[in-house]
């Protein structure tokens, strides 16, 4: 099935020079093999102050609405991250979602500029990369590794570099609005593609219908005051384990880690210096760290299973002994690259020594292996970012206010180990039709660990319905 592409009305400007009206792509819809969802590429610009110039090939998949007749319209997915696919969340999202947003939207995700299927960042290989992380934790090899992997990207994809910010990815999302024939934006985001969505609020808030910000960014923390927003991020990281661990040593029945000596903080510590000090093949204390914190985002439906890994891990076996992968690898180049498009640190290494102390002194399990190892996820990007290669032509910096969108749903958990809870209330403070829901809850995002909030969410995306003001959801987790 062939959609035609269209004409886009003349592009809001934002600080950057956007020019012309670019025009809207064609897609060609087709079986994407599996009998079940249908493919398109689509070509956006890859500079959208030359909008006729060199384009850029997305990759869309979709999940046609299972009642045509009853259609709103176009449900877009955009995956978190950055460095997330979206074209692979489809599956997931259409999988779990109460049957009436599947009869009544088609559900699109797309790997986003810069992911995976959709013209990838390339930064270090992985056998290097993987050095960096065996590297000890100190400043000096922070500031060198990033140089390193700085390097790699401009070898590897300079040329795109410049636009892979979150402006050229709102306007793409726009293209693809189009392309796909709705008027007005029906939107699900997640972490990272909160921000996505609050900068095409922004350029475009006439052309909202439903959004809905899943653990939501405080945006002028993230893009205006980067220092600020990585401590807070360090912070969040390190109160979320020190719950699961008071959670373990007062539950010892259900925690298997509780067995032992009773100072849980350090038996964590001392798993880590042991590999730092006598490292597996591939695996160290900051492996080990980065795979123990990224399974707090699941929340406490899994706290169980993570005191078992930890007490795994006291013998040095078990999935926390962990080796970079190549999946880590290409996820990293594009977490770094779109987070440095975005964000200018204030320049001076001698700013950067001060402020990676400080986090490190304040936050002593978690920081340090974070704060000075190599460019990784989010809160580590200082180093990297600091000393960034590429032109900002796709950083978004105007307002985020977006006065005069549809009203935006806003969900933050409060105990959220990624996205601290403080950034979806000053995300909803700030847009002028933000209206905030919470979760009194542990984990990343709120889809499909709260039943309440996915209520609240679905009823607003079909019925652009906005909950009351100041409502909170304290419901079990979702089984998972």
């Amino acid at each position: 099935m062939r959609i035609l592409g269209a004409v886009a009305a003349l592009l809001t400007l934002s600080a950057g020079p956007v020019v012309a009206a670019p025009v809207a792509p064609g897609l060609d819809w087709a079986d994407c093999g599996d009998g079940v969802y249908q493919c398109t590429p689509a070509q956006v610009p890859v500079d959208y102050r030359r909008p006729d110039g060199a384009r850029l090939t997305l990759q869309l998949r979709r999940w046609p609405a299972a009642k045509p007749a009853e259609r709103i319209g176009t449900l877009f997915l955009y995956a978190g991250g950055p460095g997330s696919s979206g074209w692979e969340w489809v599956q997931g999202f259409a999988g779990s979602a109460i049957q009436e947003i599947r009869d009544r939207f088609d559900i699109v995700g797309f790997d986003p500029r810069g992911v995976h299927r959709s013209r990838p960042v390339s930064c270090l290989d992985r056998p290097d990369y993987q050095a960096q992380w065996a590297s000890p934790a100190t400043f000096g090899n922070a500031v060198r590794s990033a140089r390193q992997w700085n390097a790699a990207c401009l070898a590897h994809s300079g040329d795109l570099l410049p636009y892979v910010g979150t402006e050229f990815q709102a306007r793409d999302l726009d293209l693809l609005r189009a392309a796909v024939g709705d008027s007005k934006l029906t939107f699900f985001g997640g972490s990272y593609a909160t921000y996505v969505g609050t900068v095409y609020a922004n350029l475009f808030p006439g052309r909202t219908r439903a959004l809905v910000l899943d653990s939501g960014y405080d945006p002028v923390k993230y893009a205006q005051d980067p220092y600020s927003y990585d401590y807070g991020q360090y912070r969040a990281t390190e109160a979320a384990l020190q719950r699961f661990l008071r959670w373990c040593a007062a539950t010892p029945a259900s925690c298997a880690f509780a067995a032992g000596r009773p100072d849980l903080a350090a038996r964590v510590r001392a798993i880590l210096d042991s590999l730092d000090a006598h490292p597996l093949p591939g695996v160290n204390g900051a492996t080990v760290l980065s795979e123990l914190t990224s399974r707090l985002n699941s929340g406490t439906r899994r706290w169980a299973a993570l005191g078992t890994d930890l007490h795994l891990a006291e013998s040095r076996t078990g999935p926390l002994m962990y080796a970079i992968s190549q999946s880590d690898t290409a996820f990293n180049a594009v977490n770094v690259a779109v987070e440095c498009a975005d964000r200018v640190y204030p320049p001076g290494l001698p700013q950067l020594r001060t402020r990676l102390a400080k986090v490190a002194a304040d936050f002593p399990l978690t920081a340090p292996r974070m704060a000075y190892g190599p460019p990784a996820y989010d809160q580590t990007h200082a180093p990297a970012c600091l000393q960034w290669p590429a032109a900002r032509l796709s950083r978004y910096t105007g307002s985020y206010r977006a006065a005069g969108s549809a009203p935006i749903l806003v969900s933050g958990n409060t105990g959220d180990p990624d996205t601290p809870y403080a950034d979806a209330v000053a995300l909803a403070r700030i847009l002028a039709n933000g209206h905030l829901i919470t979760w009194q809850g542990e984990g990343h995002t709120a889809r499909r660990k709260s039943a309440c909030m996915e209520a609240y969410m679905y009823e607003y995306l079909l019925r652009v319905t906005v909950p009351p003001a100041g409502t909170v959801c304290r419901d079990a987790p979702i089984p998972g």
